[in-house]
This record gives structure tokens, C-alpha cells and sequence, in this order.
């Protein structure tokens, strides 16, 4: 699957829900699979200038963002915050205009792309995924908490970025996916009667993304046993299956074979 990809991030939308620490080299070489090349990579980051003159912190904060940003080849397009006095309560509201600048962008650039990459859970872009759809350019939305789920049906694909490996910082000494790592995945089969059911856990990164079933050769997936003893005590199991549940959970390895430990809910919608 070649082609021209663009990324499009509201940064500061994505780390308020969830993807705090995002790799955007990861990011990247997720955008970039399977040979599409980036012709666009836009983070949109909404800029505080009056906070900037008061905390020096956050000023260097910023740069830093944007100095790390510009290594991986992405642009950093700042705007600036606009306050405005509420007459009657005389107090200073503050606004972004992220949102309308990085919608304008994709649409008038979704022309010369194939493919894009949309980090935000704002629901408001269902509209814009429409209109590039038209165009004919696939969206691919990733997102991480509090993702509506009419954003997340209207996108070609919907992936979230817990899933992918390396996108989020996880603790582990082991590489994703070996034994003895800690990765993300869902519940997708779960059996009441018995107690026990199968995670799901991404792997690889390609064009087979849809090939879910990991019993076929060709999938990016692993499956994995998972019994109820290992959920956190508090967690509710009548809820399993899910595949919108993400579980964080460790792979061990024992007598019969690999089975996942310790598993943690991190993200419902």
C-alpha cells in the first residue's frame, strides 16, 4: 500500500486524553507503513502566550516540544491562544482556533494525499472526514480516551494508539511482544461458564491490519490465553468481551505456553 500519507495531531487534545508521552517517531513509521511516503506531517499545538511570559518552564517546555518535533521532520504549527472578557462576569475566557486551522489543512490538502492519519477525539470532525473521503483519501483516526464513537465509525480505520507498539512509554524491560514484556491489548473472546477467554495483542506493523484472526499466518496479531483469576480483583468480567476495553497485561510464559498475567484495565470508553 503506497502512496502520499499526511499526519494531522491537535497536540494538546491528544495529550489530554491519554496520549501523554506519545512517540512521534513511532507515530511515524506507523503512518508510513507498508512504503507510503509523508508528505505532510502537521502537529497543531495551541500556544499560551501570556503563560509563556510568566513561567519561563513552560516556555522551555514548549521549545523543547517543538526542537524534538522538527528532528522526526514534522511541523510544529503554533497558534496562539485569543482571550476574551465575559462582560458579565468580567472573567477572561480562553480559545483556540487548533481545531478550525488543522481542519482547513486537511481538506485543502487532502488533493495531493492517499492517505491520513488524524490524532483527536474531537467529535466535531466527522464532518471533515466525510468531505476528504469524497475526495477520495482514506482516514485512518487514532486515539486513546474518550473517543466518540460516531468519529470512530465515520474513519476508514480506527485504531487505538494503546494498541500500537512503542506509540505510548509502557514499563518493561523486554521489547513488546517477547516473553516476559508487558503489553496492550483487548478481551474478544471470553467464556462466562468457564473462566477464561483470549487477548488480542498487535505485533507488527503493515498493510494487514484487518486480518484480526491470529491463526492466519498473514496477521500482524498475537492471541494469547487469559484466565479470570489474573484480572484486577475490582474489575467488572461481565463486561467481556470487549473489543473497546484496553487491558494492559504481561506475557509469561509456564507449562501451557504463553498466557497473559497481571492484567489491568487502562482505557474504556
Amino acid at each position: 500500500m503506497e502512496g502520499n500519507v499526511g499526519i494531522f495531531v491537535d497536540a494538546v487534545n491528544v495529550t489530554m486524553n491519554g496520549g501523554f508521552g506519545l512517540r512521534y517517531d513511532i507515530l511515524r513509521k506507523f503512518a508510513c507503513r507498508d512504503g507510503r511516503s509523508p508528505s505532510r506531517m502537521n502537529v497543531y499545538l495551541g500556544y499560551d502566550q501570556q503563560r509563556a511570559q510568566e513561567d519561563e518552564s513552560y516556555q522551555a517546555k514548549t521549545e523543547r516540544f517543538s526542537e524534538v518535533l522538527r528532528d522526526f521532520e514534522y511541523k510544529v504549527i503554533e497558534k496562539p491562544m485569543q482571550y476574551y472578557e465575559d462582560n458579565e462576569t468580567g472573567e477572561v475566557i480562553t480559545k483556540s482556533t487548533v481545531a478550525m486551522d488543522m481542519a482547513v489543512d486537511m481538506l485543502t490538502q487532502a488533493d495531493q494525499l492517499d492517505n491520513i492519519v488524524l490524532l483527536t477525539n474531537d467529535g466535531s470532525y466527522v464532518s471533515v472526514i466525510k468531505a476528504i473521503q469524497q475526495k477520495g483519501t482514506r482516514v485512518e483516526l487514532v486515539g486513546f480516551d474518550d473517543m466518540p464513537s460516531e468519529l470512530r465509525k465515520e474513519a476508514d480505520l480506527y485504531i487505538s494508539g494503546y494498541l500500537i507498539p512503542g506509540l505510548l512509554p509502557i514499563e518493561s524491560p523486554y521489547r513488546w511482544g517477547e516473553v516476559g514484556s508487558r503489553v496492550r491489548g483487548v478481551c474478544y473472546d471470553f467464556s462466562h461458564d468457564d473462566g477464561y477467554g483470549f487477548m488480542r495483542y498487535l505485533v507488527a506493523l503493515n498493510e494487514k491490519l484487518w486480518i484480526t484472526d491470529s491463526r492466519f499466518e498473514e496477521s500482524p496479531y498475537k492471541t494469547v490465553f487469559a484466565h479470570i483469576s489474573q484480572f484486577e480483583s475490582d474489575f467488572e468480567t461481565s463486561f467481556l468481551p470487549s473489543r473497546h476495553l484496553i487491558f494492559e497485561f504481561d506475557l509469561i510464559e509456564n507449562e501451557k505456553g504463553l498466557v497473559a498475567e497481571n492484567i489491568v484495565l487502562i482505557s474504556a470508553p
